[in-house]
């Protein structure tokens, strides 16, 4: 063998040893130790001191007490969240629309799907800067909510964990359509279908591109001109169609449904999650503890709509309707808590700012809930809505390390949640000014 050739083997072999050893130093776990003053463990509805969350990478390996004085391993990273500081999982919203300018308003014509989905970069880094490390996005022109979901988790943009529905599907003239331009400009919603052929047909093509839960509008709503609000749209084979279709996949259903017909024909139907839930009665609450159907009920943007609405272009239309609903869907609310129906956190995030979706723990508990209920609801049981409750939802190891922490007791200043200083996601920290 002469002398070029065994340089060259030997070249070769210091540099897959090189990558080799590379490669190993890569798969090294990268530990990380977060120390709290409390942590709130929604598990058991307890709060405990003095903790300790072990971190391998992305998941959660040990949930200790400080007092046992379990030496950190060398090399691992301790992050101190200092005196009065309470840990807890990361919140999660599973009612946003993080696709569109910051609030919403009828200057959306101006911007384009492209223009509105860089707006939800922005939007998806400040939500998950407040705290939401998980968020159910229910409607988004273009499929610009799976873009956005994909480059997040690619790790090219900041934002939370998303589960997304694409276009809403509604009726022709319903909530879903699009009604501000007149006859001659032709302008319908691309989730418009009718009869239950065309539904099953759009929640396949949904599906082909990539959506992980189907939305469909149930009733008119606020913000559409010309429906009533409690009017129900798409008869019960319609939605029966929807569901099936969707079921049959595997991806779960939301229904936006105000008016007390069209949420019972929608919890009738199947429906996983019903949203908004305004004009609620007895035998709609009924039905629900009966099916097992979730209440997504946004009871904090009446307060935003009311007070700023029309200073953001909101119409009279839109005001007038929710005069009308406001209170009624805090009512109705109430009655679902005094009941035991399954509740999530949803607060329709771009009726109102990004970023201001801990406002809603104030309401949840003026209208019923005890504050470690709201953060149970914010948490453990909207894991469950969304099918991840084995992954996300409660700070255990096993679970992955998403992670909230407040300055001060959020139990019994429920505006904290309003003040997040620190996130991590996955084990990575996103934001920490409680050091």
């Amino acid at each position: 063998m002469n002398t070029v050739r065994v340089g060259l083997m030997m070249a070769l072999a210091l540099i897959a040893s090189t990558f080799s050893a590379s490669a190993q130093a890569d798969e090294t776990p990268k530990i990380k130790i977060v120390n709290a003053a409390h942590l709130i463990d929604v598990e058991k509805g307890t709060v405990l001191d003095n903790m300790s969350v072990w971190i391998e990478n992305d998941k959660i390996t040990k949930v200790v007490s400080q007092n046992a004085k379990i030496a950190a391993p060398e090399g691992a990273e301790v992050v101190d969240l200092g005196p009065d500081s309470y840990l807890m999982p990361g919140l999660m919203d599973s009612h946003v629309h993080l696709v569109g300018s910051p609030i919403w308003g009828y200057d959306a014509y101006q911007h384009s799907t492209a223009r509105q989905l860089v707006y939800g970069v922005a939007n998806a880094k400040i939500t998950l800067e407040a705290g939401f490390t998980t968020v159910r996005n229910v409607g988004a022109p273009g499929f610009t909510d799976v873009a956005l979901r994909d480059a997040i988790n690619a790790g090219d943009v900041p934002g939370p964990r998303m589960l997304v529905s694409g276009p809403s599907l509604g009726i022709t003239g319903g909530h879903c359509d699009n009604n501000m331009l007149p006859f001659e400009y032709g302008e319908e919603s691309e989730g418009v279908a009718d009869g239950p052929w065309e539904v099953r047909q759009k929640v396949r093509r949904n599906m082909k591109y990539g959506v992980d839960v189907i939305k469909f509008c149930g009733t008119g709503g606020v913000f559409s001109k010309g429906t009533r609000v409690g009017a129900q749209q798409y008869t019960l084979e319609e939605m029966k169609a929807i569901v099936d279709e969707a079921h049959m996949a595997g991806r779960k259903v939301a229904v936006h449904a105000h008016g007390t017909e069209g949420i019972k024909s929608a919890i009738l139907a199947g429906a996983d999650s019903i949203e908004h839930v305004s004009y609620l009665d007895d035998e709609g609450i009924k039905l629900a503890k009966k099916h097992g159907t979730w209440f997504s009920m946004d009871i904090y943007n009446d307060d935003f709509i009311l007070q700023e609405g029309a200073k953001h272009g909101m119409t009279e239309e839109s005001l007038a309707k929710e005069r009308a609903v406001g209170l009624r869907q805090r009512q109705s609310f109430q009655k679902a808590v005094k009941a035991g129906v399954k509740l999530s956190y949803g607060t329709d995030a771009g009726v109102y700012p990004h970023g201001g979706n801990g406002k809603q723990m104030v309401k949840m508990v003026e209208w019923g809930m005890t504050p470690m209920q709201a953060v149970i609801t914010a948490t453990r049981e909207t894991s469950k809505l969304f099918g991840i409750e084995d992954r996300v939802g409660i700070v255990k190891e096993g679970h992955l390390a998403d992670m909230i922490a407040i300055k001060g007791n959020p139990l019994e200043d429920l505006t904290l949640f309003e003040k997040v200083g620190f996130v991590m996601k996955e084990g990575k920290v996103y934001k920490n000014t409680l050091q």
